[in-house]
């Protein structure tokens, strides 16, 4: 696409297949992961709740986070926070299809993740009253927390 939004044409009005520059070499990038986090929220008994999964897996294996995780080669940043949603609290897929996703934040100091450099994409979704999670995939537990308890 161009500056100004349109695909360039081919000469015939068809659009032209993108080409990759003569002598480009993406091994002259430093490789990275990105992963997506998830503030979800509802409310319980009158109180505002965020869900949180404890890690199954290092680093930081125990601790309460977010429910997130790695982007795969083929997903955008929002199918894989569908997925991870449903992986990681055992939503059903349509589910966590069906809630509407707000794109927060990126978050990409290059120290965040002992693991290698880590780019994630926060997303937050306030949501109906939904069943009790269950943790599922990197995730060994899965629950609404009061906001107030972790703030």
């Amino acid at each position: 696409m161009n500056t100004r939004g349109r695909v360039p044409e081919d000469g015939r009005g068809s659009p032209r297949a993108p080409r990759v520059p003569d002598g480009y070499d993406p091994s002259a990038f430093t490789p990275f992961a990105v992963t997506v986090d998830l503030a979800v929220f509802t409310v319980r008994h009158n109180q505002l709740h965020v869900l949180l999964v404890e890690r199954g897996l290092e680093p930081y294996l125990g601790a309460w986070a977010l429910p997130g995780g790695f982007v795969l080669p083929r997903e955008s940043a929002g199918q894989a926070a569908r997925r991870e949603l449903a992986e990681e609290t055992g939503l059903s897929e349509h589910t966590a299809g069906a809630l509407h996703l707000e794109q927060l934040r990126t978050y990409s100091d290059p120290d965040r993740d002992p693991r290698m450099r880590v780019v994630s994409v926060a997303y937050a979704a306030l949501v109906p009253d939904l069943p009790e999670p269950r943790g599922g995939g990197d995730a060994a537990l899965a629950r609404w927390t009061d906001l107030s308890r972790v703030l």
